[in-house]
């Protein structure tokens, strides 16, 4: 039985939804993608015609990238959340989703990107990575605080 599927987001884009009640400490699915070097990755961004700040990119904890817009599924499409209800476990060079509370039928799945850059914060990085995740103590930005 499927426990989730895609459709439009009133957040950002696309979002992942739940069709069923899912219970806290749920795995929901792999983040899957092409492996790449973060700096191969860098490159397609720098290339790409995309949404400023919008990629289907994940780091892994040894700098390399899963890039989800090549081979990918339906996890590029979870929304950021400063009070998400998923969280990404990473188990070498994997990423699992997980509950970390119960979801209820038909809301939307969220992560905390924590995003990381390098150099200074200026305004138009802060306008890039604006939140828009309307959560009560919404942080106001992807970024790790």
């Amino acid at each position: 039985m499927r426990r989730i599927v895609v459709r439009s987001s009133p957040v950002h884009g696309r979002g992942v939804f739940a069709l069923a009640n899912i219970k806290t400490g749920t795995l929901i699915l792999e983040y899957k993608g092409t492996l790449v070097s973060r700096r191969r990755a860098q490159r397609a961004y720098e290339r790409s015609a995309a949404e400023r700040g919008h990629t289907f990119f994940f780091g892994l904890d040894d700098g390399r990238v899963i890039d989800g817009g090549q081979r990918g599924n339906s996890a590029r499409w979870l929304n950021h959340s400063c009070f998400p209800n998923c969280e990404a476990e990473q188990a070498g060079e994997r990423v699992f989703i997980r509950t970390i509370r119960p979801i209820g039928k038909g809301s939307e799945l969220y992560i905390d990107y924590q995003l990381q850059i390098e150099g200074p914060r200026t305004a138009g990085i802060t306008r890039a990575y604006v939140c828009r995740c309307r959560a009560a103590d919404c942080r106001g930005t992807m970024l790790s605080g």
